[in-house]
């Protein structure tokens, strides 16, 4: 039986990144995937290690329905490109952090997670990053489920074909 190993990654691993893993849960749960599809977040800096994601996530992901309590901040390591399938950015120079810390030969592995939002979804077609909400207000944190919603959405219709495979 094939599985997925997929690391979502942003700045400090407390706004975008736990979302994203946190939507994604969700949707790995509901479609039975969850002992196909391993997921993890975490960041490029080190600032949040151990930190549970920003309250103001937390807040906005408990309104829809999303559980990021659990969740702790840590920081990527050179292991988890051996460990993970994708490493899935939310932004160009989270990207730029990676590749830098990557090994040359998995480079591959390395994504935008607003590549897999699909052409269907007219709101966000040609967004290329997560915003980045941490110096705003409760919006952005809206702003960062809206998109991780369509994104991970596509993404797990990506994922699909390669459980099966």
């Amino acid at each position: 039986m094939n599985t997925v190993s997929v690391c979502f990654v942003c700045l400090g691993n407390i706004c975008r990144s736990p979302t994203a893993e946190g939507v994604m849960r969700r949707l790995v749960d509901e479609a039975k995937l969850a002992d196909r599809i391993l997921l993890d977040s975490a960041g490029t800096g080190d600032w949040h290690i151990g930190a549970a994601p920003d309250e103001r996530a937390r807040d906005a992901a408990r309104q829809r329905g999303y559980a990021l309590d659990a969740l702790r901040g840590r920081q990527i390591t050179v292991a988890d490109f051996e460990r993970f399938d994708l490493l899935i950015a939310m932004d160009d120079r989270n990207v730029a952090a990676l590749r830098q810390l990557c090994p040359p030969a998995q480079r591959d592995k390395i994504r935008l997670l607003m590549e897999f939002v699909p052409e269907s979804d007219g709101r966000w077609s040609g967004a290329r990053e997560v915003v980045d909400p941490y110096f705003g207000g409760a919006e952005g944190f809206e702003l960062v489920l809206d998109q991780c919603e369509a994104a991970c959405r596509g993404l797990l219709a990506a994922l699909r074909p390669q459980l099966l495979a």
